[in-house]
């Protein structure tokens, strides 16, 4: 990182302006040298539309320029920190070398080793690591605690960029300190010039702020990940990216201590601007009066939104009239959190066995409770839109009056031919009706002979309506209709635009994934009824069923650290905080299990519902933190019959979106 700075938006924006500048510049000089002088006015040579379009074709078009993450607010936090080496400038991704995709030393507190796409870009995408700044020529600096002699002063923060650190002696975070602050240890582990060597606690300049400095946000988010492989660690942090939130929220039993912060960066939740007393809450707005002022600030609380990945953006207050709330208080609980803490999956009871082969590459087996209870339930909102056009053949009229349609799919048009608010839609309903003026059109002779016959001149509409997409289905939420004539503005020769939001409640079933923090992902095989769920001796039935055969291969150890101290965590009815790289160690949980009155194996003896009787061997059950993941069944799952056909080659069309067919061979 010593030979490479940062390029931020507003410098690639300040590139663009300068191209846009240039082209006037041309064009103007062309323009006053075309023209007589007394004619010249500032207007008539200049040209706003040269800088407006290369803008425009900048945030449209530009490889950097991407869609925001928002399945939740941790993949919205992560892709605001996202760094590339792609793009123009940059790398190729088919050219680029293993060295630099590779972890180097220099990125220890500024990029995190862990949290990287999987597949091409890995290595070329990568995250900010959780303490790390750019600094104003555009290198990666992170922040250190200054020691002298041997003290640490917890005032004096220095941010350090990979150049700047050379030369110095830098101390772990973990380093053990008396109550004058000076480092017990004399003999330590410290960082030299980006290798690791023995010193001694007088001969170090800085000490590290915190445990979870090299990691990036998503990463910290993984309780254990020192007992964790890195390519499943590496997984782990993706996955949690996609996590939809769920209908009822529940924080984590074994959290890290991060979830709190993702909380106050989020842009899900609202945060207190001034200091002041709440004076009034409702679902869609809370009023503070600020202290010792009568200036009232309002917020507005966004109510069944849709993110740009279909998932759903609500908010919560917490507050309640009367309190007093700080600068940076949390005021709503966003989709995602509980309490103020982010919150994407649920603690369930899971036991790792094996059941009649189900759970056979890594699928996973779950209890019906979990589909009855809305435990895994989520809301998906799907927006459709129709623009009305005006032509020289004619223009779209918004009617009920659609050519050709049966009752049945106009049931839910109000007299306008817009949907109602609150109907249950279902594929091949008409949402919007439209008819569009047909062109010029030669008809068959057969057409003209019915048109003789009938005496009827042929129809000069056609029915262009918009309809629930195949596989589609839900209620309708929320109409818009944007027109010209209320004012808005819209594009030339656009007069109205509709947009219908289709909101679908989705319970978990077969072939959805799941996962949990630690890169455990599986597929959903089976619900099992919940008197043929595997019990525990006190008559619990599991959850959620894991194959063993999943772990040892993989190192993914943290997973089953967690379910062992989570089973602590439920029955002592208290939550643990394990930081990364510093948090529970083996004697710790053993000490817990014992506790809480358990075995310190953590394992359980099972009993089969089927026979009554009990299971061979113990078997390792407790609670573990598992997400309900965005690759749904309901969005892949596709059927055709009778469908469109490519034109060169007369066969059928491939993939869900073009109702295609399936390939074989």
């Amino acid at each position: 990182l010593v030979n490479k700075r940062i390029v931020s938006v507003g410098e690639l924006i300040e590139g663009q302006l300068q191209l846009a500048l240039t082209k006037l510049e041309k064009t103007t000089k062309e323009r006053i040298g075309a023209k007589d002088v007394e004619k010249v006015t500032a207007k008539n040579v200049t040209n706003n539309k040269l800088i407006t379009n290369q803008f425009k074709s900048f945030f449209n078009t530009s490889k950097l320029s991407q869609f925001m993450d928002q399945i939740n607010p941790l993949a919205e936090v992560s892709n605001k920190r996202r760094v590339t080496s792609l793009g123009p400038g940059g790398l190729s991704r088919d050219t680029a070398q293993f060295e630099v995709r590779d972890v180097h030393s220099t990125h220890y507190g500024r990029i995190c080793p862990i949290e990287t796409p999987e597949g091409l870009n890995i290595g070329l995408i990568l995250n900010f690591a959780t303490y790390a700044k750019v600094d104003d020529k555009g290198f990666l600096k992170t922040p250190y605690y200054k020691v002298n002699n041997g003290v640490v002063d917890y005032e004096d923060v220095k941010y350090l960029t990979a150049s700047e650190e050379f030369g110095y002696s830098i101390a772990q975070s973990s380093v053990r300190v008396d109550e004058n602050n000076k480092i017990i240890d004399e003999f330590l582990t410290i960082r030299r010039n980006y290798t690791y060597e023995n010193g001694r606690s007088d001969d170090v300049d800085f000490i590290e702020v915190s445990s979870k400095q090299i990691v990036s946000v998503a990463a910290a988010g993984i309780p254990f990940l020192e007992n964790d492989d890195a390519n499943r660690a590496l997984m782990g942090a993706n996955m949690q990216r996609q996590a939809v939130p769920l209908l009822q929220t529940e924080a984590p039993l074994i959290a890290t201590g991060i979830e709190a912060d993702i909380a106050k960066y989020s842009s899900y939740n609202l945060v207190a601007k001034n200091a002041g007393k709440v004076t009034f809450v409702d679902g869609s707005r809370i009023h503070i009066q600020r202290k010792e002022s009568t200036v009232t600030d309002k917020y507005t609380l966004r109510n069944f939104e849709r993110s740009n990945q279909g998932t759903l953006i609500q908010q919560r207050p917490l507050v309640r009239i009367g309190d007093e709330v700080e600068v940076g208080d949390i005021l709503t609980d966003g989709s995602s959190f509980k309490d103020g803490e982010l919150a994407l999956g649920k603690n369930v009871l899971v036991g790792f066995t094996t059941w009649n082969g189900y759970n056979f590459e890594d699928a996973v087996i779950i209890n019906e409770r979990l589909v009855k209870n809305d435990v895994y339930t989520s809301i998906h909102i799907e927006e459709q839109t129709i623009q009305f056009r005006t032509s020289r053949a004619g223009d779209d009229e918004l009617t009920k009056e659609v050519p050709n349609a049966s009752k049945y799919s106009l049931r839910n048009l109000d007299d306008d031919g817009i949907v109602k608010v609150g109907s249950e839609v279902y594929p091949g309903d008409i949402l919007v009706g439209r008819v569009s003026p047909k062109g010029e059109e030669n008809p068959s002779q057969e057409e003209k002979m019915l048109y003789a016959i009938l005496g009827q001149r042929s129809p000069s509409t056609k029915d262009t309506s918009l309809k629930v997409k195949n596989g589609h289905s839900g209620t309708i939420t929320h109409v818009e209709i944007l027109s010209r004539e209320k004012g808005d503005v819209l594009e030339e020769g656009i007069e109205k635009i509709v947009k219908v939001s289709i909101a679908q409640k989705r319970k978990i079933k077969v072939g959805d994934k799941m996962a949990g923090r630690h890169g455990n992902k599986g597929v959903i095989s089976i619900v099992l009824p919940e008197e043929d769920m595997p019990y525990l001796e006190d008559g619990t039935p599991l959850d959620i069923m894991l194959n063993p055969q999943g772990v040892p291969s993989r190192m993914n150890i943290g997973q089953i650290l967690e379910l062992h101290l989570g089973m602590a965590a439920r029955k002592l009815n208290v939550k643990f905080v394990s930081p990364s790289f510093d948090g529970v160690k083996k004697p710790d949980i053993e000490a817990a299990l014992e506790e809480a009155g358990l075995d310190k194996t953590g394992k359980q003896v099972l009993i089969d519902p089927i026979t009554g009787r009990k299971f061979d061997k113990p078997v390792s059950v407790g609670v573990m933190y598992m997400l309900k993941l965005n690759h749904m069944v309901d969005d892949k799952m596709h059927a055709r019959s009778v469908g469109p056909y490519s034109l060169i080659t007369q066969q059928p069309l491939g993939g869900k979106s073009q109702n295609g067919g399936q390939r074989f061979g």
